[in-house]
């Protein structure tokens, strides 16, 4: 299960990920919004977010304009490693080196094809392990202070 969520800057590329996700059969929970109409991002990045660090979900991708400002909400949740990205190498490493289980993307800065792409690599990339489980495992430790 896939969470996903977006404010009205990441509508357009979350819908097209979900387009993706479907003809995929790959299952996901919506967490909003649903429209163009303005709202906080915050709120719904929260809830996509909160989905993964719980396990109520595997992984997320959250949308806004930049990507910037969900990324930050979501690294506020206990367990959570989001990552905003923009290319394929980005999507690639911060699975393979970083484990990241949340993807962040902008909408005014990629295209819906952009999107889909980004979505899949970081669906399909596997984590490298090895030297980098002593990287993420000292990123827990850090947070575990907080």
């Amino acid at each position: 299960m896939i969470a996903i969520a977006c404010d009205h800057g990441g509508l357009d590329i979350k819908n097209a990920i979900i387009k993706s996700l479907e003809e995929k059969g790959i299952e996901y929970k919506d967490f909003g919004t649903y429209t163009s109409d303005s709202v906080d991002y915050p709120e719904y990045a929260y809830k996509a977010a909160k989905a993964v660090a719980e396990g109520e979900c595997e992984k997320g991708i959250i949308c806004c304009g930049t990507g910037i400002g969900v990324c930050i909400v979501a690294n506020k949740v206990k367990g959570i490693r989001a990552a905003t990205v923009t290319n394929e190498f980005c999507a690639e490493m911060t699975r393979r080196h970083n484990d990241s289980n949340v993807i962040c993307m902008g909408g005014r800065v990629i295209d819906e094809a952009t999107a889909v792409k980004l979505t899949d690599i970081f669906l399909s990339t596997p984590f490298d392990g090895d030297r980098h489980t002593k990287r993420v495992d000292m990123i827990k430790e850090i947070e575990s202070k907080e």
